[in-house]
């Protein structure tokens, strides 16, 4: 009897709690009428009075905030929306800007929920530290020489003798799947903007095999992606992939109305606009540039807190004969490194300061949005990002 008693029991309690589902708005918010239920949780049943009990308490409570609901697709029943086109048709959520757009950048991803400096500073020390790529001391020297202060950095003067990088074991360095897939896209580019940048089917293959190597097989890649991830940024790697080389490898026009450049080409190979170096900011397209005796090393007007690499230095120098006043980068990190803190604050802090935190000491990460043409869903190309160097 005892046994019986329980079922019972158990059975109706069952049935109760399908019923209490029944009569619930929990995860049916917005949803049109269907009538397995015995309420409603959409605009309408107002009208129709046939709301469920929790109906204001759980749908209404959030129906003007963008919270959680960032990139979320269209539902004409949603009194306000939080997707990529409401700017367009005017019909954004009131908190849609602060929460969705950060800070209305316009950047890569895909929506998806706030990302705070702290979370920045925390995801950027676990990238910091799965850095398994990066230069050892003893594969890597460099000699900074001459330090100016900030109103010397235009004056065009050689005041470093030697090279900066004194040595690099590219040996043990370039061997590796990223180094040398980042060699094969440095060398795909025209410098001068005015030129068009056509790629034959090799070099769009040599991009995807950066794309991979990078991103997908380095532990310190897919860090980047499982965050981003769970923000609601991108819902697959392949998404995730396919943004990034867009928004990185997406062309543009700088000059003469002629697709001439991208933010990769900007960033890590640097170009040349208006009789200046332009862009230039990654420190292994430096190295090769000194190591051939197309760069000449002027000087360095920051050199960052970190005694081990990666360092960040702001440098000056001439490019056959195009001068850099301040190209700053990060040192001795590998590509993957470089490529995910870049691709982090564009994503989280496109236009903006970037705050970063690398073995405790902070990093200022400084981004750009390319403003005049888009890709995608009105997603705009990274226009820059380098390290940023602290000013008194």
């Amino acid at each position: 009897m005892k046994v019986i008693a329980v079922l019972a029991l158990w059975v109706t309690l069952f049935y109760q709690g399908y019923s209490n589902s029944l009569d619930s708005c929990q995860g049916r918010c917005g949803f049109g009428t269907d009538n397995s239920f015995s309420c409603q949780c959409n605009p309408s049943c107002e009208r129709y009075r046939d709301c469920c009990s929790d109906y204001t308490e759980i749908c209404k409570a959030g129906a003007t905030s963008c919270k959680g609901r960032c990139g979320e697709k269209y539902n004409s029943q949603n009194e306000c929306h939080c997707n990529s086109k409401c700017t367009q048709h005017k019909n954004c959520c009131s908190d849609y800007a602060e929460l969705c757009d950060r800070g209305g950048g316009g950047g890569g991803g895909g929506g998806g929920s706030v990302i705070t400096d702290a979370e920045l500073k925390a995801l950027s020390e676990t990238l910091y530290a799965l850095d398994s790529n990066k230069a050892s001391a003893s594969e890597l020297v460099i000699d900074p020489q001459a330090l100016v202060p900030d109103s010397q950095t235009s004056s065009q003067s050689d005041l470093s003798p030697e090279r900066l990088f004194l040595y690099l074991n590219e040996e043990a360095l370039f061997s590796r799947p990223t180094y040398a897939a980042l060699l094969a896209v440095l060398d795909n580019y025209h410098r001068m903007t005015g030129q068009v940048e056509d790629f034959s089917a090799q070099q769009l293959a040599e991009q995807e095999t950066f794309l991979k190597e990078t991103m997908s097989n380095t532990e310190l890649g897919r860090e980047l992606f499982a965050f981003l991830y769970t923000k609601g940024v991108y819902a697959s790697e392949e998404e995730f992939i396919q943004d990034l080389k867009m928004m990185w490898f997406g062309l543009y026009t700088r000059s003469n109305n002629v697709m001439d450049s991208s933010g990769f080409e900007h960033i890590f190979a640097g170009e040349v606009k208006k009789g200046k170096v332009s862009g230039f900011h990654n420190w292994i397209q430096f190295y090769l540039l000194e190591k051939r005796g197309e760069l000449n090393y002027y000087s360095h007007s920051f050199n960052g807190p970190w005694t081990t690499y990666p360092d960040v230095i702001g440098m000056q120098f001439m490019w056959d004969g195009y001068f850099k006043q301040v190209g700053s980068a990060v040192i001795g990190c590998s590509p993957e490194f470089d490529f995910a803190l870049y691709s982090l604050c564009y994503i989280a802090r496109p236009g903006k300061q970037c705050r970063l935190s690398l073995g405790g000491k902070e990093l200022i990460i400084q981004t750009y949005t390319w403003n005049n043409s888009y890709y995608g869903d009105r997603k705009k190309f990274i226009g820059s990002a380098f390290p940023a160097t602290p000013r008194n």
